[in-house]
């Protein structure tokens, strides 16, 4: 039903402006009345919780960040079935992003280009919202990605990822290091050893006892990803999340004249899933099993998520299929996942 009512409706619709439309119906999940009803029929039929950062995750399946850039639609997106929601990613200075249009559908892959830049209301207003979230009963985990403000030189990356770091810190369930985001300039080259290994001792001394965990690419070098695997290990880090979006446009179903209209950004979804696969994998190889390592790009189906689970994942997220599956996914996710484990 809800790939007819896409290819009919939201397909025609700008994406940004479907994405928006969407977002405060799932804003309304967190009312009183309507919440409860739609957290009953999303609900799981069987306990699937997972163990992890010190935390219960009522299901292995959660949102990534992008999705709620503002901490708006928490509640909503758990009572839609998600067991964790990552927040932003959120930035020390507030900021409108790139110019739009930023956000392109590839239908034919399932995909999705995007470069928004980075575009939310800063880590003071988020600290607002996290304050009020942290007050709900049944909220479901939540996750605070934080990145580099655009005006910030890369030279000067620390301190800004610092300022966001000791604001949202303390009320989060788990803090990531964004990293690996292609449309902040000069974000991945923090990748870099030499620069990732001061950010994130900075970072974890000023997350105190917060979870930390670092976001990676999937375009890196599979030497890099056993470097930075081990400097996780080495500094004390939590965890590693794997992958952010690509820059790669190899093997595409849609026509190269719309991939070249829809010029640079991130590409995510079905897509990335061969590689974000792999670099779980070499990444499960290499640290040892307490680590916490979270899979996100190309999920799609129960049987997705439970091949990442199998390959070594402590959770998996979500985004670009969210925009095809509609709001029941997370639903069809649970629910194929307590099957398939029958």
């Amino acid at each position: 039903m809800y790939e007819f009512i896409f290819r009919t409706f939201f397909a025609r619709m700008d994406p940004e402006r479907a994405h928006h439309l969407g977002f405060v119906v799932i804003r309304m999940l967190g009312w009183p009345v309507i919440g409860p009803i739609v957290a009953r029929f999303t609900r799981s039929p069987k306990p699937q919780p997972v163990r992890a950062l010190g935390l219960t995750f009522p299901t292995p399946f959660g949102v990534a960040a992008g999705f709620d850039k503002n901490a708006h639609a928490v509640i909503g997106l758990g009572r839609l079935g998600f067991g964790h929601i990552e927040v932003g990613t959120i930035t020390a200075h507030a900021q409108p992003g790139n110019e739009t249009p930023r956000l392109f559908r590839l239908i034919p892959d399932r995909a999705v280009i995007n470069r928004m830049g980075f575009n939310n209301a800063g880590a003071d207003v988020a600290r607002t919202r996290l304050v009020a979230l942290r007050r709900r009963r049944n909220r479901p985990v939540i996750g605070v990605n934080i990145g580099k403000s655009r005006i910030t030189p890369v030279e000067e990356a620390t301190e800004d990822y610092l300022a966001s770091t000791r604001l949202l810190a303390p009320l989060a369930d788990y803090l990531v290091v964004n990293v690996s985001s292609p449309n902040t300039p000069g974000l991945r080259g923090l990748q870099e050893l030499e620069l990732l290994t001061p950010l994130l001792t900075a970072v974890k001394a000023a997350a105190g006892a917060t979870p930390l965990l670092v976001k990676i690419a999937p375009d890196l070098e599979d030497d890099a990803i056993d470097r930075i695997a081990g400097l996780v290990v080495e500094l004390g880090l939590d965890g590693i999340i794997a992958t952010n979006t690509t820059i790669s446009r190899e093997g595409l179903a849609t026509s190269a004249s719309v991939v070249e209209a829809a010029g640079a950004g991130g590409l995510s979804g079905a897509p990335l899933a061969a590689r974000s696969l792999a670099v779980l994998r070499r990444i499960r190889a290499v640290v040892p099993d307490s680590l916490c390592v979270i899979s996100v790009g190309g999920v799609d189906t129960a049987a997705d998520v439970a091949e990442r689970l199998a390959a070594g994942a402590t959770l998996v997220q979500g985004y670009t299929a969210f925009l095809y599956r509609g709001p029941l996914w997370a639903r069809q996710i649970n629910r194929g996942l307590a099957e398939l484990r029958r």
